[in-house]
This record gives structure tokens, C-alpha cells and sequence, in this order.
């Protein structure tokens, strides 16, 4: 790869990568894999953005009549040559992904499977030449390929021909051909988990059930598929009597490495963008999945944040992946998460494995039906991730990086505020306590409030991560009052306060600063730092430890004149809270 290889954001076709001098991360061994290993019917299950559509658009390359060798040329397959001379380009291909298939009502999903299908088939308009096909069979193809007359953006197919659509398009190539056809379905369950959220899973779970039983079982014309999604959907019948069925999930070892960065690739990738020295970065927030026994990182992110390097050298890492799509899964998890659950939320956020069985064969009809089924879904779909299983059914689960932290504490943080504001009076005298000056009604309640959210005690956290999460809190419990401007990390004086509040009606400023007392980490020597700190402060308990960071965040609004930017908006009184947090305990104090 020359040296000026781009990186190939969002690019998920195999031929336009290698033709245009983006960078690629060998996965060619997949195709080994499955010629040598295979089933009849071959389904990954792996969490979205993993690299499952181009693996499926390589295995399209290699496999369809056509082929250009030149495409994997220096490419772990190359040095196959038996194989390469006995699959390479010798085979019709169907390739469809249906994760667009994503419409808001049953009819207007119904449109797009038929797009899907529609466009897909059209690429084989040469059947209607070919003697090969009888007349019949020529008017159930075009079935397939007939635009609707009212709206030329639509397909007007029968729900029976769409049903037995990719079984056609195998009959018809398998005839042409004289050679079996090979069925790649990309996203497969993207259409039930869209029919789950917007309400017509029935019709649909039933549509995709006789579109695969056709197209899947007794298919004498199918030279093997491969399907891709996040979940097993079995329950429902889907993949129901198909003896022909191999499922490699997130737990299995064949093909581990084939989906996502090892940590030889990652280093490889970072070098040739000279940015090595970011690389114990990017372990800390995209590193930490397991698949299998492999130690994966998830490629859009590790992309992204090098694309972002290449331009701005010191950049922090960011959440690419969460931001990709919505995240209900977490919210719908915290908001059901009772006492006990909340107990190992708050164990996982330290950096603790908990416990949990898995099944791996739920449906998108059981997801919110209990909370140990959620526990399932976060590992399937990479919210969590394994640390070791004993029997293979429970598994030792783990948040697996600081991004995935990150979306735990923001939807933590998401349903705090909302429990808050269910009881306007207690929130309401909150806020009026900060604009009295009253520090022993601010502690008071604001102890009352983190008895009953989820703490951060990981010592693994960087202590302005856990400052920025009281931080949070607090900005949410303030930002109650419409009728106040408040500001976060504003500019103010020779530095940017926490929190910043200006109550313009009765000429009050508030300015906060935040702290988190850091103890619990190890001194070099392997003794408690904390009880060092303790015997050179005379500092004995973690209340005292609070009074400190108190009395440090006065210090600091003072030494930085934060209340710099109050003054000059006119205001007369200027309040300064020193605020203390550690687990769910606080202290408060004030200077006026």
C-alpha cells in the first residue's frame, strides 16, 4: 500500500477500497474459513460497526463470476492458489443487506424489502435472453424486476413472489449457470428489530420467515449462504427445521479474528499514520472486545479517531461508535434497573466483572420483558463484553472500554435527571438553597440525591472523569430553573469554572467548582496512597478528605477569579460553592 493510502470511512464496498488506495485491514482469511469449514448455512453474529458489510461485499468479490484476481492480490487468500483456482469467480452470487429496511409502518417497510430485492434482481436481466430459462420461469423473474406504474420509485411484486424471491433468483442463476448459487444476506435482522420499535412485528417476523424457509431450507439450488446480524432470532422459527445451520456468535472461536482489530493490526494501522504514540489511547476507549478467544478492538472507531489525528495530532479520543445510532438499550436497561441492579451497573462502571447467563437466542420480541434479558442483549449487541466463562453459559461480563463508560454514565446521568425532576418541589427547594447561600441545605439535599443514583469509585478513571460525572449531576439538578443562565466550562478570569449561574432578577452569581478527593490508588511501593496522603495531611477519614477538596475548589475559584465574568455582568451578590464528591457521599461549603 502506497504511502499516501486513505482511510476508508464508511466505504463498506471491497472493490472501490482496493481500486482507490484506501487502507485495508486483511480479512480475506474469512473466505478459508468458510471453504474449508462451512456449513450449508453460515451466520455471524457480531455488534454493528465491526466490519460485517465488507467482509460480506469481499465475499461477493471473490466469489461472483467476474472476479478481478487483481483485487486480492498480496492478500492473505492469495497464497491459497488451490482455492483461489477452484472458488475464485466460479460461482453466481445473490447479495442483498436489509439494513435499510428500517420503515416506521408495516407498508412502508414492505416497500423496501422489495426495493432491496427488486434492485438485486435486476443486476440478472440476462436471464430473459437465455433459452436456458423456460417462458415461466422468464415471467416469475420478472415478476421481481416490475417497476410499479403509479410511482416508478417502487417494485410491484406479489408478497408471494417476494416471498420466494431469492429462491427464484437461485433456481434461475442455477439454470443459466449450470453451477449452484451462493446467498449472501447482510443485516438480516435489522427489518424485525425496526418492526419491534415501531409495532408490526408480527406481519413482518412472518414475511421474513417464509422469505428464508424458501430461500434457506431445501434449496437444491444454494451452494451455501452466509447471513450477518447482531442477534440469533430462532425462537420465532426463523432459521426453525433448518438442520443446515452454523452460528458463529461472539462466543465462538472459528473465525474469532475476522471481525474487528487485533492489536497487531491496530499497531500496524497507527504506525503507517504516525500516530503510535496515541495507540495507548485508542486501547483505552476502542480496545476490550472478545470475541471468541480473540482480543478485538472495533474498527470504526480506531478508523475515525486516526482520520481525526491526521489533522489534528493532539485530538482526544471520541465516541465515534455510540454515535452511530440510537442507544435504547442502555436507557431502557437503567430505567428498569432496580436496587440490586443498579449495585452491579455501579461495579461494572468500577472496572468489575459481574457474573450473568446468557442466552444467545433471544428475539427482538423479548428484549424488555426482564432485566436478565437485557443482560443478554448488552453482550450481544457490544454494549458488554466477556472476561472468561467457566461453562459456557455464564459468562464473566465487562463494560469493554472508555467509550462504551462513557454512554453507561450519560444515560446514567439521562435518567437521574428525569427521576429528579419527578418531584419539583424537592428540586425546587434544591436550587433555592444554592441562591440563599444555605451550604448545609445544598449538602443535605444534594446527599439525598446521590443516595440514589449510581456512584464512581474506579480507581482506573481518570479523577476528571469522576469530577465531570458529579459535575453532571449537578448541572442537571440546576439546569431545573429556566429562569436561570447557567453556564459549564465557561471562561472566566485565568480559567473555566465548573459551573457558572446568574440569576439576573434578584442580581445573584453562583459559581461552583467541583472536586473529587483522589484517593485509593496505589503508591509506588504498593501501600494505599491514600493512607500516605492521610498520615502526611493528618487527613483520618473521607469526610475530612472532603473538607480538603472543599477547601482546594475555594482556593482555586479565588487563585483563578472565576467570579471575574459575575462582576462584570453587573451582579451584586456572588456566592462561591466548594463542592466535594466521593461515591455517594458530598460536602459542601461556601465563601460569600
Amino acid at each position: 500500500m502506497n504511502a499516501t493510502a486513505k482511510l476508508p470511512i464508511g466505504i463498506e464496498n471491497f472493490e472501490k477500497i482496493r481500486r482507490n488506495g484506501f487502507y485495508y485491514v486483511d480479512k480475506t482469511g474469512l473466505i478459508k474459513d468458510l471453504l474449508e469449514n462451512c456449513g450449508e448455512v453460515n451466520l455471524f453474529t457480531r455488534p454493528r460497526r465491526f466490519g460485517k458489510s465488507l467482509n460480506m461485499n469481499m465475499l461477493k468479490h471473490f466469489f461472483e463470476y467476474g472476479c478481478d484476481p487483481q483485487l486480492f492480490e498480496g492478500l492473505a487468500i492469495s497464497a491459497e492458489p488451490l482455492l483461489c483456482q477452484e472458488h475464485m469467480g466460479k460461482y453466481p452470487v445473490i447479495s442483498i443487506t436489509l439494513k435499510d429496511v428500517s420503515g416506521n409502518d408495516y407498508k412502508t417497510a414492505l416497500e423496501m424489502l422489495r426495493s432491496v430485492i427488486g434492485r438485486e434482481a435486476m443486476r440478472f436481466r440476462f436471464l430473459l435472453d437465455s433459452d436456458e430459462i423456460a417462458p415461466e420461469e422468464k415471467d416469475a423473474y420478472k415478476q421481481l424486476i416490475t417497476i410499479d406504474t403509479t410511482n416508478r420509485q417502487m417494485f410491484s411484486m406479489s408478497k408471494g413472489a417476494l416471498a420466494s424471491s431469492l429462491l427464484t433468483l437461485c433456481v434461475l442463476l442455477h439454470k443459466y449457470y449450470g453451477q449452484k448459487a451462493i446467498l449472501l444476506i447482510d443485516e438480516y435482522d435489522v427489518p424485525l428489530d425496526k418492526a419491534q420499535h415501531f409495532g408490526y412485528y408480527d406481519e413482518m417476523i412472518s414475511l421474513i420467515r417464509s422469505l428464508f424457509s424458501q430461500a434457506l431450507k431445501s434449496n437444491h439450488s444454494l451452494a451455501f449462504a452466509v447471513l450477518t446480524g447482531c442477534l440469533r432470532v430462532s425462537k420465532e422459527s426463523i432459521f426453525t427445521g433448518l438442520n443446515n445451520l452454523k452460528v458463529y456468535s461472539i462466543t465462538n472461536t472459528q473465525s474469532d479474528e475476522r471481525f474487528g482489530f487485533t492489536q497487531s493490526e491496530v499497531q500496524v494501522i497507527a504506525e503507517k499514520f504516525q500516530c503510535a504514540d496515541k495507540l495507548y489511547l485508542i486501547k483505552e476507549w476502542y480496545d476490550g472486545y472478545r470475541f471468541g478467544k480473540a482480543e478485538v478492538y472495533c474498527p470504526w472507531d480506531v478508523i475515525n479517531y486516526i482520520d481525526l489525528l491526521r489533522w489534528e495530532p493532539e485530538a482526544l479520543p471520541r465516541p465515534f461508535w455510540i454515535n452511530t445510532s440510537g442507544n435504547d438499550i442502555i436507557r431502557n436497561f437503567v430505567q428498569m434497573a432496580k436496587a440490586g441492579t443498579r449495585k452491579e451497573l455501579e461495579r461494572l462502571i468500577d472496572g468489575e466483572t459481574i457474573p450473568k447467563k446468557i442466552n444467545q437466542e433471544l428475539t427482538y420480541r423479548d428484549l424488555y420483558t426482564s432485566i436478565d434479558n437485557l443482560w443478554s442483549i448488552l453482550f450481544t449487541t457490544g454494549y458488554l463484553t466477556q472476561r472468561g466463562s467457566e461453562d459456557g453459559e455464564t459468562y464473566q461480563l465487562a463494560i469493554p472500554n472508555l467509550e462504551i463508560r462513557k454512554i453507561f454514565i450519560d444515560q446514567i446521568l439521562e435518567w437521574f435527571r428525569q427521576e429528579a425532576r419527578k418531584d419539583t418541589p424537592t428540586l425546587d427547594a434544591f436550587c433555592e438553597a444554592f441562591a440563599k447561600g444555605d451550604a448545609e441545605a445544598v449538602e443535605s439535599r444534594f446527599n439525598a440525591y446521590l443516595s440514589r443514583t449510581i456512584s464512581i469509585r474506579d480507581t482506573s478513571v481518570r479523577k476528571s472523569k469522576k469530577e465531570n460525572f458529579y459535575h453532571g449531576i449537578l448541572l442537571g439538578l440546576l439546569s431545573h430553573r429556566e429562569d436561570w443562565y447557567i453556564r459549564s466550562n465557561v471562561e472566566s478570569g485565568d480559567g473555566y469554572s465548573d459551573i457558572i449561574v446568574e440569576i439576573e432578577e434578584e442580581s445573584i452569581g453562583i459559581v461552583i467548582e467541583v472536586k473529587y478527593p483522589d484517593s485509593g490508588k496505589k503508591s509506588p511501593d504498593g501501600a494505599d496512597a491514600s493512607i500516605n496522603r492521610a498520615k502526611s495531611c493528618n487527613v483520618k477519614s473521607p469526610y475530612e478528605m472532603m473538607e480538603k477538596g472543599c477547601r482546594e475548589a475555594l482556593q482555586q475559584i479565588e487563585t483563578k477569579d472565576y467570579e471575574e465574568k459575575l462582576r462584570q455582568d453587573g451582579l451584586e451578590t456572588i456566592l462561591k460553592y466548594g463542592i466535594a464528591c466521593n461515591r455517594k457521599k458530598c460536602r459542601v461549603m461556601i465563601e460569600k
